[in-house]
């Protein structure tokens, strides 16, 4: 088993006799600090994180929050280039560096274009954020047509598979995967039957790769986003439906992008180098609210 920099393959036998015990006694020593504190800011120095779904939304917030810790990024997206142009632009004028790749996640060969243009660009891959999703909004399973079902686990949880795939090959020691699940997988959604499927299937892959990847020193987490203010909202829901958007979490409102860009840094930096197979939940205390 492939072992970090934070702990020795074994530990001497040793015993204290007192409780609560005498840290100066220990063998090794704890880490009490890590060298990225002494330059806060910079958690991400150097790391090249491929974000999908990153022209806007949670994928943007993310993007902007990795450039600000000094990580180079590939923006993947579907079609949507203005917006991706505008994130390009918001990275570039704070200093960073992007990558934008447009093309369809569901297919295995671009996913495979997308690993290969990374590496080609920036020499490796780091961080993986697969944040991608699309939702169509039925009332009844029977609505739900066959063609739409495939279309949205493409999507939303192929596209995950397939370019995990392709990126461990490049990931080292140290690395991680973060995927964005939803608060939908823990309590499921009557109207969002498929995407909830999707996002269920996520979480399941977050703690079936987490044990798989461990022994290669690679963590797999995810963030569970509640209901939050992205592009996905007015082009899934009308009416009410969007002007109540948020209100039944405890705080009372949807949340915004930025409000889980913090999760995703977290989860990248060694500060949660002993966390994997995780979800952090970001709801506004949704689930205490119904």
């Amino acid at each position: 088993m492939k072992k970090d920099h934070l702990f020795p393959d074994e530990l001497p036998k040793q015993h204290q006799n007192r409780q609560p015990g005498l840290e100066r006694e220990m063998n090794p020593l704890p880490i009490y600090e890590l060298d990225e504190y002494v330059n806060e800011g910079k958690r991400l120095k150097n790391k090249v994180a491929i974000i999908t779904g990153g022209d806007s939304g949670i994928g943007r917030a993310v993007a902007l929050a990795y450039v600000r810790e000094g990580a180079k990024v590939v923006i993947v997206y579907y079609d949507e280039h203005e917006d991706a142009n505008d994130t390009k632009k918001l990275i570039e004028e704070r200093g960073g560096q992007c990558l934008l790749l447009s093309g369809d996640l569901g297919d295995p060969e671009f996913c495979e274009s997308v690993v290969k243009k990374t590496i080609e660009k920036f020499s490796k891959i780091d961080i993986l954020i697969n944040n991608a999703a699309m939702q169509f909004v039925c009332d009844d399973i029977e609505e739900v047509s066959d063609e739409q079902f495939e279309r949205t686990f493409k999507s939303n949880f192929f596209s995950a598979f397939y370019l995990t795939k392709r990126a461990v090959k490049y990931m080292e020691c140290g690395s991680c995967i973060i995927n964005t699940t939803s608060i939908v997988s823990y309590r499921g959604h009557e109207q969002l039957i498929d995407y909830a499927a999707t996002k269920g299937a996520l979480s399941t892959f977050t703690r079936s790769l987490a044990k798989g990847l461990a022994k290669r020193g690679i963590r797999v987490n995810a963030v569970a986003p509640g209901p939050i203010w992205t592009p996905l909202i007015p082009s899934s829901f009308e009416g009410k439906d969007v002007s109540n958007f948020g209100q039944s979490t405890a705080i009372g409102r949807a949340g915004q992008p930025v409000e889980l860009a913090e999760s995703y840094v977290f989860l990248a930096s060694n500060g949660a180098s002993f966390i994997t197979g995780e979800a952090i939940h970001v709801n506004g205390g949704e689930f205490i609210n119904t």
